[in-house]
């Protein structure tokens, strides 16, 4: 079956050059064009579209404007921001609404693979209402002591971006979003990035401030004193088995980079529980009820037909997030993980 893919732009130019670009994928592709979001979003209510691809800035509807719109209509479709604007506004502008930014001019076999992969990803996550749940998520939430640092942190004068990373770096949240956003085509970085705190660093204090203060991205988690203490043992273990990882890793000889990737792999190894959690609290509470007699996986394909690895892995792909760290989450093993991040 062909992927439904819309691309979306006010100037007629350019959806001819990426018609003419992408002729090629036809046997693939399913490509339509529409010309500013009004006309995309009358095209979506008509038709099954698997991703959709748009500029960012037009005329009485922006591409962040358009994508928070299908968002909320077709949770479910993927969505992507090409753009030539690269200045910062228009990033954090977009941040809660597109998936993974791509930066003008972008050649079909980035576009090509950027798409593929994220359907690959969602083919894995068997359920189509979980696959919604991921999708439609604008951020994971934080811990709220952790948020409370950060915003001091912040707004203080001197604080180095260091102890700035640092928090970050332990609270699986905020680690994910800050590295969906430095490695968009946007920061055009000729490395991958897998340390949060080096990610806060090349992001820079006033993105981190806008990211924290402004566009209020990251939003701490709250409910009830039994939610709050799973919530918090939860992030409690990420940031333990964080640390046992990077110990593994250090004994297996792996150079930085590789520890770096296993430990944000265990860092971010249940982020599809906050993801289900956050998302479907009532039908979470019946997850953990069941987990003690059937586990945490078996129990979640029961609730939600998808376990949250797939979940989980299925949206920091989503994101963009680095491979390794993605399969790791998606196979679930702290074996797997170190191995996929010393490939």
């Amino acid at each position: 079956m062909k992927r439904e893919i819309l691309f979306v732009d006010d100037e007629p130019n350019v959806l001819q050059g990426l018609q003419r670009m992408l002729r090629p994928l036809r046997d693939v592709w399913s490509v339509q064009f529409a010309e500013g979001g009004a006309a995309a979003l009358k095209m979506m209510a008509e038709h099954r579209f698997d991703v959709v691809v748009s500029d960012m800035r037009m005329p009485g509807m922006s591409g962040s404007q358009l994508l928070s719109a299908v968002r909320d209509r077709h949770p479910e479709v993927i969505r992507i921001i090409l753009s030539g604007q690269s200045e910062k506004e228009f990033i954090l502008e977009a941040v809660t609404a597109a998936h993974q930014f791509l930066s003008k001019p972008c050649e079909a076999d980035v576009i090509k693979a950027t798409i593929t992969r994220a359907c690959l990803l969602r083919d894995g996550v068997s359920s189509p209402g979980a696959q919604a749940v991921a999708s439609s998520l604008k951020a994971l939430p934080v811990n709220p002591a952790v948020y409370a640092e950060l915003c001091e942190q912040l707004t203080s004068d001197g604080a180095p971006l260091q102890k700035v990373g640092q928090t970050v770096a332990g609270c699986l949240g905020m680690s994910a979003k800050v590295l969906q956003l430095v490695n968009s085509a946007f920061f055009g970085l000729p490395r991958i990035v897998c340390s949060p705190a080096e990610a806060v660093v090349l992001l820079g204090a006033d993105t981190m401030k806008s990211l924290t203060l402004s566009c209020q991205v990251f939003e701490p988690y709250a409910g009830d004193s039994q939610e709050m203490a799973w919530r918090d043992a939860l992030w409690a273990s990420s940031r333990d088995g964080a640390a046992r990882a990077e110990a593994r890793a250090q004994a297996k000889g792996l150079d930085a980079r590789a520890v770096q990737a296993a430990v944000t792999a265990e860092l971010l190894r249940d982020c599809g529980k906050l993801v289900l959690a956050s998302q479907m609290p009532e039908a979470y509470a019946q997850v953990r009820e069941r987990a003690s007699l059937l586990g945490w996986s078996a129990a979640e394909r029961e609730v939600f037909g998808a376990t949250h690895g797939e979940v989980g892995g299925y949206l920091l792909g989503l994101w963009g997030l680095p491979p390794a760290v993605v399969d790791a989450v998606i196979a679930h093993s702290a074996q797997d993980a170190l191995l996929a991040c010393a490939a």
